[in-house]
């Protein structure tokens, strides 16, 4: 006699999401090293980007733009600046994502990823502009700047490069609105980001994100430059099709029935 059954998986949280992501980001060589790595690479490609006048990292980027002067646009969060340590506090607190995030960032005590200023110093010595795009609201773009200022981060004199979301009409949390403004008076040579949502698309589902990726493969490392978070982003949000209202348990439920086991 044989009799089946289907498993039965109790969705109960037994710790925290981001504990083992976390860790691996404040204390792994390994995260200092892809970190340095992609920016190390990234200065190889700058300057074939800069002697090339027909290179651009942006697909909003329409010609003629040869004459334009160069400019590289960096997310903020998990690309620059570290906030590992916001995402410790939520889970020695039992909290998640948006509590407290707006006190941390009034804090402005973030610090930079490993290879990021020294980098930008660099873009900066060879005359290449610098934008800092991010969607935290326009209300935080006053304390992100001067984060950015502490930690020596160029083109940091005034508030002017960092362009937060909502800061402008029709800068939504989509930033191709804003790579588009930019690229109306500067040729973008490259784009550094930790989701593809810096790059490009938006609300697009897991299927749609890996096409795109695939798609522009020949510009990832030089024209676009992926910054590791296993914490937090869009592909996330993407398993959820980009539900905000989803309970914690379906959550988890859908991350559950997400998972590819080996057969």
């Amino acid at each position: 006699m044989s009799c089946s059954h289907t498993a039965t998986y109790v969705y109960h949280r037994q710790t925290h999401e981001l504990l083992h992501s976390v860790l691996w980001m404040q204390r792994s060589a390994e995260y200092y090293a892809a970190c340095e790595t992609v920016y190390m690479g990234a200065l190889d490609a700058l300057d074939r980007a800069l002697a090339d006048t027909s290179w651009t990292a942006a697909t909003e980027q329409k010609p003629p733009f040869g004459s334009k002067p160069p400019a590289i646009i960096v997310d903020c969060d998990e690309t620059v600046l570290d906030n590992s340590a916001y995402e410790a506090r939520l889970i020695l607190d039992k909290t998640s994502y948006p509590t407290g995030w707006d006190d941390w960032c009034n804090e402005a005590s973030a610090s930079a990823l490993p290879g990021a200023v020294e980098f930008l110093r660099e873009a900066d010595k060879r005359g290449v502009a610098v934008f800092y795009v991010t969607n935290r609201d326009a209300k935080l773009d006053e304390s992100t700047w001067q984060n950015l200022r502490t930690l020596g981060f160029p083109q940091t004199n005034t508030a002017e490069q960092v362009m937060c979301k909502d800061e402008r009409d029709g800068w939504g949390s989509d930033k191709s609105t804003r790579r588009d403004y930019i690229s109306r008076t500067h040729r973008i040579v490259q784009v550094a980001g930790d989701n593809l949502d810096d790059f490009i698309g938006y609300k697009k589902t897991t299927i749609e994100r890996e096409r795109l990726a695939k798609d522009h493969m020949s510009w990832w490392g030089t024209r676009w430059l992926m910054l590791p978070n296993p914490a937090y982003g869009s592909w996330e949000r993407a398993l959820l099709n980009h539900d905000n209202s989803a309970s914690d348990s379906l959550t988890l439920k859908i991350k559950y029935d997400a998972l590819v086991p080996g057969r």
